[in-house]
């Protein structure tokens, strides 16, 4: 079965053999207890589907009395009956923002919607041959409440060219930056110009946001910087996006200019904004230090997706030529074939929180 065009454009178009299936946590005694409960530290199954179909839209809401407990909640999920998850992420951060921070933005694939951005929206599809499983893991110290929907199509098979969804959340705190916070205070223009012509020529201290080995193609991802040196010098840009596709040598193929240019953006953005590809979400800096603190961005490549054959490296510089010493922490949204490379171990959920 192909799975179908769900644009304006192909809405006329008759399909066959697709049934619409829903997946929720209605209570099934007709009341309106709709939620499951978690307790601490528990796993639970949200979806365990079995036959061919796709994922076409995830709802998700959440109570929980904690904050940051966007962090402290994991979404995980397997196709075809994998033993490594293709998915495994701090829940919000799954759903377009970092920090363990929740609030309205949308985008074309990613939604966190009123009031007060607790409602999470994901229309990335999401294919699979013979079965589809979702878990949520409660690694906060309180019960809560999962409210959902899982809604898909059911095939009586997929195509073979179908790729599956994968998605994976990263963080290193700190980046291990070269640069002279002092030097910088003292806003010195000639040590600036003299960190700016620092060359990095092979991109191998570089942030990395995705390494991934097989047949796919990246489709984005978004970007949380904590700037906690409290300086005026704050500003967490000027790294260079480097995309290493199939093993190439530095320089490759895909290289940018600066992470602000990387996500669409220009001089130092400090603007909160919101659009289908690209956005600014997070900005906690103030008009003396507009950059200090929490910023998160996104970009989104599905009008533009990067295709690989065999190997991906997806990496950005903290900083030109990675000066910076500050708190990164990313997800990437990618489809390949499979098995895929393990995913780096999850970082423990006191290592996960955002700094205060």
């Amino acid at each position: 079965m192909q799975i179908g065009d769900s644009s304006l454009a192909g809405l006329a178009h008759l399909r066959l053999e697709v049934q619409r299936e829903r997946l929720s946590s209605y209570d099934k005694k007709g009341g309106n207890r709709d939620w499951w409960t978690t307790e601490p530290k528990q796993k639970i199954t949200i979806a365990n589907i079995q036959g061919a179909g796709c994922v076409k839209h995830i709802w998700i809401t959440l109570g929980c009395p904690e904050e940051a407990y966007a962090r402290k909640i994991v979404l995980r999920a397997w196709w075809d009956g994998e033993t490594e998850p293709s998915i495994e992420c701090p829940i919000g951060d799954f759903f377009g923002i970092g920090h363990g921070i929740v609030k309205n933005f949308w985008s074309l694939p990613l939604q966190m919607s009123p009031q007060a951005g607790r409602a999470f929206n994901c229309w990335f599809p999401m294919p699979f041959a013979t079965s589809a499983r979702f878990e949520i893991e409660n690694e906060s110290s309180s019960e809560t409440s999962v409210y959902f929907y899982i809604d898909y199509e059911r095939y009586t098979q997929l195509e073979p060219e179908y790729a599956r969804f994968h998605a994976q959340w990263r963080r290193e705190n700190p980046t291990a930056g070269f640069g002279d916070p002092k030097r910088r205070f003292a806003e010195n223009h000639d040590y600036m110009w003299e960190v700016w012509s620092t060359p990095n020529l092979d991109g191998k201290e570089n942030y990395v946001i995705l390494e991934a080995e097989g047949k796919g193609h990246f489709v984005g991802c978004h970007l949380d910087v904590d700037c906690f040196e409290r300086e005026k010098n704050d500003w967490w840009g000027e790294g260079d996006d480097m995309i290493f596709i199939d093993g190439e040598p530095w320089p490759p193929r895909l290289h940018g200019t600066g992470s602000e240019d990387y996500f669409n953006t220009a001089y130092g953005p400090h603007e909160e904004f919101c659009s289908p590809y690209q956005g600014l979400t997070v900005n906690s800096g103030d008009a003396e230090w507009p950059w200090r603190g929490k910023n998160s961005l996104y970009r989104f490549h599905i009008e533009d997706p990067v295709y690989f054959e065999k190997s991906i490296r997806v990496a950005i510089e903290h900083g030109h030529a990675n000066s910076l010493s500050n708190d990164f922490s990313s997800t990437a949204y990618w489809y390949q074939t499979e098995p895929h490379l393990p995913f780096p171990r999850l970082l423990p959920v006191e290592l996960r929180l955002p700094r205060p």
